[in-house]
């Protein structure tokens, strides 16, 4: 099963006084690799809103297991986990690029296709090239 990877280099910015990441900082790095990931399938979120198609999150769960610190070099891994017409959930799994095997964090996001008034919609209906592109991608569990 393949992921699909970015690498990210902790700022200092992203942690608190004691250089450890702060929490939150993990869901921007999940939202930076399924950004890179729907982009590497073929559709840049913004042409996707353009088609008036919007991916709210709709759950988040996310497990800490140990910490990232300032200026470490991180590797966000972002796959579909499930996918459905309206709904499309993702993993993740964050590691030290240098100690790959060393699991820093794991979670999912869930989310719902919705049109601009915020209507839920079927991709396979509003977009069946974007559904197709997806599907295919989670045959593969890349």
């Amino acid at each position: 099963m393949s992921w699909h990877a970015v690498t990210v280099r902790v700022r200092y910015q992203e942690t608190d006084a004691m250089g450890v990441v702060y929490h939150g900082n993990y869901v921007t790095w999940f939202e930076i690799a399924r950004t890179d990931w729907t982009r590497a399938h073929g559709y840049a979120y913004r042409a996707i809103e353009e088609r008036g198609l919007l991916l709210p999150v709709v759950d988040l769960a996310i497990q800490y297991k140990h910490p990232a610190r300032y200026d470490d070099e991180v590797v966000v891994r972002c796959r579909i986990k499930e996918l459905g017409p309206v709904r499309l959930t993702f993993e993740y799994e964050i590691t030290l690029a240098d100690e790959p095997d060393r699991l820093l964090v794991t979670g999912t996001s869930m989310h719902v296709w919705v049109d601009r008034e915020w209507k839920p919609v079927r991709l396979s209906k509003a977009a069946p090239d974007v559904y197709e592109a997806l599907s295919r991608a989670a045959e593969r569990r890349e």
